[in-house]
């Protein structure tokens, strides 16, 4: 027998966000398809449209957790490459610098990561969802207009290296609400007196919580609707 899912009470639902879509879009893809219910339906921790992997969306009074649920440790998988940079930290955005990145060795970039390990203050990208003066920082820099974002604390609990073929660099890191990752592949480019910008990004855990028993957006919305004809959808 299929469990029983009641979604005004609250669910939570594990999803694999797929690349390209915002994460504004899938809760308003499972809100819709709730839509009957006429229910809250929130997430627990923003992931840029570029990266995909593991978003947590909640229903009905289990959106009051997310607030606890953001403040969960993440821990993403991914790849920056070295020699360019662009002004969004990531693929957004054109290449507006390059360098020669010849001089650098694995042994390098790995030993860059010590640099990054426990407390430390990044500057978050100009083209990200912050909020400054009611409007997100990422229409402004679509804008052109020049603005100061203040550097924040964050933690970084692991930060492994996974592969070197340069320019590319996969990684493995570990770390505190609020961090990005984007930001700390630029970081890395400035720490190696170079340039680098993050290429490829996965979500691979928000505290007990793995990608693996995560289910695509679609097949969410196919789950939903079939309970629709179940005495058990609430």
């Amino acid at each position: 027998m299929s469990r029983r899912f009641n979604f005004t009470a609250g669910e939570l639902l594990l999803i694999d966000k797929p690349i390209g879509w915002t994460s504004f879009d899938v809760v308003s893809k499972i809100r819709n398809t709730l839509k009957p219910l006429k229910i809250k339906v929130g997430h627990a921790g923003t992931l840029d449209p570029l990266a995909t992997g593991l978003l947590i969306v909640c229903t009905g009074k289990l959106t009051k957790s997310i607030e606890t649920l953001q403040a969960h440790s993440k821990t993403y998988t991914g790849t920056f490459c070295l020699g360019a940079t662009t002004p969004s930290f990531d693929l957004e955005t054109e290449i507006d610098a390059r360098f020669d990145y010849s001089n650098i060795t694995s042994e390098m970039v790995h030993a860059c990561t010590n640099n990054f390990l426990g407390a430390i203050e990044q500057i978050p990208p100009l083209h990200s969802a912050i909020r400054q003066n009611g409007e997100r920082l990422y229409q402004k820099a679509r804008r052109g207009e020049f603005v100061e974002v203040k550097k924040r604390a964050v933690e970084i609990y692991n930060f492994e290296i996974t592969a070197v073929d340069l320019p590319d660099v996969a990684f493995c890191v570990s770390c505190s609400k609020g961090t990005y990752i984007r930001s700390l592949a630029a970081d890395v480019g400035k720490a190696l007196n170079n340039g680098a910008y993050l290429s490829k990004l996965c979500r691979t855990q928000i505290g007990d919580f793995s990608l693996s028993d995560a289910r695509s957006v679609t097949d969410w919305v196919e789950l939903i609707r079939s309970l629709k004809q179940l005495p058990d959808f609430q």
